[in-house]
């Protein structure tokens, strides 16, 4: 499958960038860290089902493709699951057919969102436990890969939230330890902000 920018996603970012600052006033640092070309894998944690929206609408000069579990890919969701240019992940196996897809889009310059957690993180935890796929796949394509983290709540009033893009980590050859430093820089990222449970 062939994944490429979407027209539907140029569309719609202007609304989204709108409403994302209007209604959660963001506070965005070091975006100057995420390339303008070339393939891009943006690896975080995962705080709300809002996160892949505000991060499509402060990530100015390129379009998220996002990987996202299968079940959002059925009816009126699907569609604009779809049209937002995410890749299907059924997180039940290891899909190594998303991964595939994901280093293919790498190579064509794409940049890819993924939250190495492999789910919102509902635990007591400040992060849990990162899948190895976002160093895979940016070892695998040569593709950037930026660390970010997402730290504050998404209140409408008063305390707003915060996201925090680092300078791009380097890929060796040993995955395991790419995937600790990448835990790690994020784990750090979140005690250095103001870390609260949503």
């Amino acid at each position: 499958m062939k994944y490429q920018d979407k027209l539907f996603y140029k569309i719609v970012k202007p609304l989204l960038n709108f409403l994302v600052f209007i209604l959660f006033h963001p506070k965005v640092i070091g975006r100057e860290n995420i390339p303008n070309d070339g393939g891009v894998v943006l690896a975080g944690n995962h705080t709300k089902w809002l996160d892949p929206v505000i991060l499509c609408a402060i990530v100015k000069k390129r379009q998220v493709h996002f990987l996202a579990k299968k079940e959002l890919f059925h009816g009126v969701v699907g569609f604009i699951t779809r049209e937002m240019g995410s890749i299907p992940v059924d997180r039940k196996i290891h899909d190594k057919g998303a991964l595939n897809h994901a280093i293919t889009a790498l190579k064509d310059g794409l940049c890819i969102g993924i939250f190495p957690e492999g789910t919102i993180n509902r635990t007591d935890d400040i992060i849990m436990p990162f899948k190895i796929g976002a160093v895979k796949m940016s070892h695998d394509a040569k593709a950037t890969l930026v660390p970010f983290v997402i730290t504050g709540k998404y209140h409408i009033l008063g305390k707003r939230v915060r996201i925090e893009f680092f300078k791009p980590i380097s890929i060796q050859d040993n995955l395991d330890q790419m995937n600790q430093e990448l835990m790690d820089t994020v784990k750090k990222g979140i005690i250095g902000g103001t870390y609260e449970k949503k």
